[in-house]
Order: C-alpha cells, then sequence, then structure tokens
C-alpha cells in the first residue's frame, strides 16, 4: 500500500494525539501516590471527600469540544470515585470523538482498593484496570481473555483523586508554596512528580456569578497549567497546554449540543522548517541546530551525534547480523522479552511473524521482511488510542504508534531485539511528531514500518527511546523547540 501525502499526515500527526491525552489524563484526574510523610493526611483535607458532582465544558481557545463529569460518593465500606470525558479531536482535518472513563474504589483511610481506565474512540477500546493488595499494585491491560498482568511495587500506598489540585486545595499552602505530587498515569503506567504551587487569591466571573478563589500553578514535565478553586475545594476553572480550559457548568450546559472540535492538533505541534528538503530518503547525512533543545532527551548516541545544540544525523548501512555473543545477554533480554502493550509472546503474534519469515533467514532479512509487511498490510490512519500489539494486528489499522508496537512485537518474536524510538520527522517543508524503531542487527538499525524504510532516513530526529513513559519526555519540546537546518547531503 503507498501512502499518499494526505494519510502520510495523518499517520505521523496523529502521534502527538497519544501525549495529549496523556496530558489531559494528568490535567484532569490521575492515580495518585501521595509525597513522603512530610505530608501526611489532615482532618481538614477529608473535606475532598465529601460527597461531590461537578460537570464542566472543555474549551480549546474559547471553542467547546467537550465535557467533563466528576462524581464522588460514600459507599458505607469506603468511597467512589468516577470521571467521564468526552471529546472531538482533529487532527489532519479529521475529527474523530475520544472518550476515555476512570473508575475506583478507595478505602475509609483513602488508600486506593482498585481502578479502572477505559478510552474509547471511533476504532479502538483500551481497557486497564488494577487492585493494590499486600503492597503491590496489579495491573491488567486488555480485553478479558487476552490481558497482559503487570505488577508494581510503589515507594508509598497509591491514592486515586479526581485530580491532584483536589488534594493540594486541601493541604494548608499558603500564597508562595508548593507541594509536589508523584502522579501515576494508568496510559503509560508510569508515574512522574506533579508541582502544585499556591500563586494568590483573586476574583473571577463564573456561571454562579463572582467568586473569590485560590490560583494555582501546575507543573508537569515544564508544561505550566493553571487553576481555580474555592474554598470547598471544587476546581472552578482550569487552563492549559494548546488553548485548553476547562469551566465548571451545570449538567445542562455541559450535556448541550455542540458541533465544534479541538483545533488541529497536527499543526499546532509540527515545527517548521526553514529549509525545503525535496527528497529526504536519498540523504545520507543532515545537520540541524537545535534551539531551546532539553538537554534531557536521547539527543546523542547512535546514528545521532549532538554537540554544541548542533545535531549530526548519519544513515545507517545495513551490514549482515554479527554474532551477538560478545553483547550481554542480560544488555539485550529486556528488548526481546514481551510487555503489556508489546505482546511478542501471544500466539496470533508469533504465528504471523513464523508465516512471514524463514528460520533460515538471516536477522537483517527477517527485519525486513516484517518491516514491509506491516508497511504493505496496515491501514494507514489517525488512531486515537493506546499502542496495543495484539490488538493492532487484530484491525490491521493504525497510524505511526501503531505500525511502531506491531513491529517491535514481531520483531522479537522472530527474536531480533527491538524497541520504540519517538521524536520529529520531514515533511514537505514542517517537522511532525512520529514514531518509529531500532532493531538490533549486530549494532542498532532505525526502521520506519510507516514508510517502508530499514534504515529509515536522516530526517528522523530521535527524541527518546523507549516505553509509552519513556514519551511522555516530549511534552517538554512542544512550543519550545525550534530547528535550523545547517546542512544536509
Amino acid at each position: 500500500m503507498r501512502i499518499t501525502n494526505l494519510r502520510w499526515h495523518w499517520i505521523a500527526g496523529a502521534f502527538f494525539i497519544a501525549l495529549f491525552a496523556v496530558l489531559l489524563s494528568i490535567h484532569l484526574g490521575a492515580l495518585k501516590k501521595p509525597p513522603s510523610a512530610v505530608f501526611p493526611p489532615k482532618s481538614s483535607e477529608h473535606a475532598t471527600l465529601t460527597p461531590k458532582e461537578t460537570w464542566m465544558n472543555i474549551s480549546q481557545n474559547g471553542r467547546k469540544i467537550g465535557y467533563s463529569h466528576r462524581t464522588f460518593v460514600n459507599t458505607g465500606k469506603g468511597y467512589k470515585f468516577s470521571e467521564t470525558v468526552f471529546m472531538r479531536i482533529n487532527t489532519m482535518g479529521m475529527v474523530q470523538p475520544m472518550s476515555f472513563k476512570t473508575e475506583g474504589l478507595l478505602n475509609r483511610d483513602m488508600s486506593l482498593a482498585s481502578f479502572s481506565f477505559n478510552l474509547q474512540s471511533s476504532l479502538f477500546n483500551f481497557e486497564v484496570r488494577g487492585f493494590v493488595e499486600g503492597g503491590n499494585l496489579s495491573i491488567y491491560t486488555g480485553p478479558p481473555g487476552h490481558q497482559n498482568k503487570a505488577v508494581l511495587t510503589p515507594a508509598k500506598v497509591p491514592y486515586l483523586a479526581n485530580s491532584v489540585l483536589d488534594m493540594a486545595a486541601h493541604s494548608s499552602l499558603i500564597a508562595g508554596q508548593s507541594r509536589t505530587f508523584h502522579v501515576f498515569d494508568p496510559i503509560t503506567m508510569g508515574d512522574r512528580p506533579v508541582k502544585v504551587t499556591f500563586v494568590n487569591r483573586e476574583k473571577i466571573a463564573t456561571h454562579d456569578g463572582e467568586k473569590e478563589v485560590k490560583k494555582m500553578v501546575v507543573d508537569f514535565m515544564g508544561v505550566q497549567q493553571f487553576a481555580w478553586i474555592d474554598d470547598e475545594g471544587t476546581v472552578i476553572k482550569e487552563e492549559g497546554l494548546l488553548g485548553v480550559s476547562l469551566e465548571k457548568v451545570s449538567s445542562r450546559e455541559a450535556l448541550r449540543e455542540f458541533a465544534s472540535s479541538s483545533a488541529d492538533l497536527t499543526d499546532i505541534a509540527s515545527i517548521k522548517a526553514d529549509t525545503i528538503i525535496t527528497d529526504p530518503a536519498a540523504l545520507t547525512e543532515l545537520k540541524l541546530k537545535l534551539i531551546n533543545a532539553d538537554k534531557k532527551l536521547f539527543l546523542n548516541g547512535d546514528r545521532q551525534i549532538f554537540e554544541n545544540d548542533l545535531l549530526t544525523i548519519r544513515k545507517e548501512s545495513l551490514k549482515p547480523s554479527v554474532d551477538q555473543s560478545d553483547k550481554a545477554a542480560s544488555e539485550l533480554a529486556v528488548f526481546l522479552s514481551p510487555s503489556p502493550f508489546i505482546q511478542s509472546d501471544d500466539t496470533d503474534i508469533k504465528q504471523k511473524t513464523e508465516q512471514i519469515v524463514l528460520p533460515s533467514d538471516s536477522a537483517v532479512v527477517k527485519a525486513g521482511k516484517i518491516v514491509q509487511w506491516i508497511h504493505q498490510h496496515l491501514e494507514k490512519r489517525p488512531t486515537l488510542s493506546i499502542p496495543n500489539a495484539l490488538e493492532t494486528l487484530k484491525t490491521m489499522t493504525g497510524d505511526c504508534n501503531e505500525h511502531a508496537a506491531l513491529l517491535a512485537a514481531m520483531a522479537r518474536a522472530a527474536g531480533i531485539p527491538a524497541q520504540i524510538e519517538a521524536g520529529l520527522v520531514y515533511q514537505k517543508g514542517r517537522f511532525y511528531y512520529h514514531a518509529w524503531n531500532v532493531l538490533y542487527l549486530g549494532t542498532w538499525v532505525t526502521a520506519d514500518a510507516v514508510f517502508g524504510q530499514l534504515p529509515a532516513d536522516v530526517t528522523h530526529i530521535r527524541l527518546v527511546r523507549g516505553s509509552e513513559e519513556k514519551q511522555i519526555d516530549l511534552l517538554s519540546t512542544i512550543g519550545h523547540l525550534k530547528i535550523h537546518i545547517e546542512d544536509y547531503r
């Protein structure tokens, strides 16, 4: 299947939707681990557990794109929390509905007993659930009968809150003080610090009239969001990335019909190039000046050299696979093992891989066959979901995230260590957020099943390498990173 220009934009730009969903999961509600005992629960903080129901409109630059509904009730034995979010997301002119729902049961002491998270779009349905037992948090992903289990051991007993703001609102902060929370995100199954600072008190207009509220700044991965909270601990308004805001309204107003969707997130997130590259696939070397780059990203290593803000990318050459005995087995074993979203040990994944490659094929030949099979057989379209190799094999549809997840799973099933890389790639005058793979073929070599490239062309700028949790690091580049093309050949 050849990729038209429009479809390619869909695939590359849709990567940003996954980051957008992650940010919203933090913005709207998350599983939370409390900080150290410096901030023990206080009786005044139990106001968070007061039964409540909140409806909010979700807007972007003043245009409604969705709504959220939160409830918190006393069950007698503990508490039950529920939040439902619905939005219309636009990527490259294609509007898709997206909804996710989080439910949790809390013990009387506010600690988490169990939770479930479901994300639905026009094509995919992602589910994850978990429960706490014996100090461990057991996580299950996937539909019944095809679930994958992961066991986490958090440093502290995990808690569930409708947002970190609810806890911060009752932590007795005074103006200028901050509190840091470690947020566990069910989309990536990872946790990162979120810093909340009480700025001051101010008056704002609400649908109930003027109110005096607390203004908070939320800092997540260098991305700042703002919130206004009343004295009862209810979030009245939030403002965040890409012009997205939430405002407390009546249920009637939240459920009122609306036809608008978000602005095109693909265009908003992309970076304009200052030079036109006519044939990226033909290049062997590319030199770029990265302005405002986050130095903590994985910019230097393998085919990339990063020094003094200058990034040089050289295309790899495919050589016959060498004996891997000189490479510590422990270093590569993890990249051959299955993970919750890369189910390389699944029977369907293994059987399909065996149909594509021969046992006698070299690693290079196996890699080439798998890359081309995925490139030719997957329908390429933007997908609002969490990349899942097994689900992708069943639907045979997806964007760059699904291509990368399936390639990683099939490569591992074929005995080839594989990872996922993410960053930016050039297309028609712009750099778009994108995901691809790196395969160990005696050395790490890039591969892009969307383009059918092995190795991938040098306009693939790697910013991170690793799991879904690692890809959250890309948030630090949005709206900050600029690229100047110095030279290419």
